[in-house]
């Protein structure tokens, strides 16, 4: 069922559950403290430890990761300084976030339909993470943003599982287009609430744009911003076999390497089959619990 279909259907019935006038559950305020611990200049390992250490299922969550095939050493790491050093502050602060939406999700990650979008997050990270390496910028804001640019398409899941369901395993189209599904469905698309929820939960602004407008199309200068980066890595995540929902139209990988500069290009493999095989190994190890 394509979009014209699922509009009809919920302009005919009633009026648009009204989302933006809900109270939403809070995101994990130990995720949101180390987001902004980590804003600060002076900021220190040992702090971020303490700040972990708070809360005992939060650092279980951050044990297990930093145990996983990706991060771990040699020898296993028993407590949360450890985890702390061997990690280091970039890869601390992604993982934090990590945890944080998946903590958030709670329920509706038993919904495959909602495991899948989880997944699509976390591709869309681990390929902004590479893509803003190799050109020189913040590694971390940009998994970070890729984590967070469908936390308006989380929410809807976490407050209307059901409905929001349903459209993700109907809908047929290119992302965008299910942006007036949403409207039509919930009062406000989930680009809308994204950015609600940035000033709700004191995310930093640097944010915002990743989360409001990733469904844009891409700036004709090139890719020069966090926010290009989050629009292309969502769009690789889609195109590898990451897609936000299964009936997503992508587009085609060679098409969108076209549109990486040269350097950013180079550390992209030449298939979506390769790269993908990089980034499943890697959520592996982040998805561990």
């Amino acid at each position: 069922m394509g979009i014209l279909a699922l509009s009809d259907s919920f302009t005919k019935s009633a009026v648009p559950f009204p989302v933006a006038h809900m109270r939403l559950p809070p995101f994990p305020q130990i995720a949101l403290k180390v987001l902004q611990l980590t804003q600060e200049d002076t900021v220190s390992l040992s702090d971020l430890g303490d700040l972990i250490s708070s809360d005992t299922a939060f650092a279980s969550e951050i044990l297990t990761i930093a145990n996983s095939f990706t991060y771990a050493t040699r020898f296993q790491v028993c407590g949360i300084s450890e985890a702390v050093s061997t990690l280091g502050m970039t890869a601390l602060k992604g993982i934090c976030i990590t945890v944080g939406a998946r903590t958030y999700l709670g329920r509706s990650l038993s919904k495959p339909v909602m495991y899948a979008l989880w997944k699509h997050n976390m591709a869309s990270a681990l390929i902004a993470e590479m893509i803003a390496g190799a050109g020189q910028m913040n590694k971390s804001i940009a998994y970070t943003a890729g984590i967070l640019h469908d936390v308006g398409r989380l929410a809807l899941g976490v407050i209307q599982l059901k409905e929001y369901t349903n459209i993700l395993l109907t809908h047929q189209g290119s992302p965008a287009s299910m942006l007036a599904c949403e409207r039509a469905a919930f009062g406000l698309d989930h680009c809308e609430l994204g950015e609600k929820l940035v000033y709700s939960w004191n995310l930093p602004t640097e944010y915002l744009d990743p989360i409001m407008n990733h469904h844009a199309p891409l700036d004709p200068a090139g890719i020069c911003s966090i926010g290009e980066v989050t629009k292309i890595s969502c769009q690789l995540a889609d195109c590898i076999g990451y897609p936000a929902f299964a009936g997503n139209v992508d587009v085609p990988y060679d098409d969108l390497l076209l549109r990486l500069p040269a350097h950013e290009r180079k550390v992209l493999p030449t298939t979506s089959i390769e790269l993908y095989g990089m980034i499943s190994g890697k959520i592996s190890a982040l998805d561990a619990h």
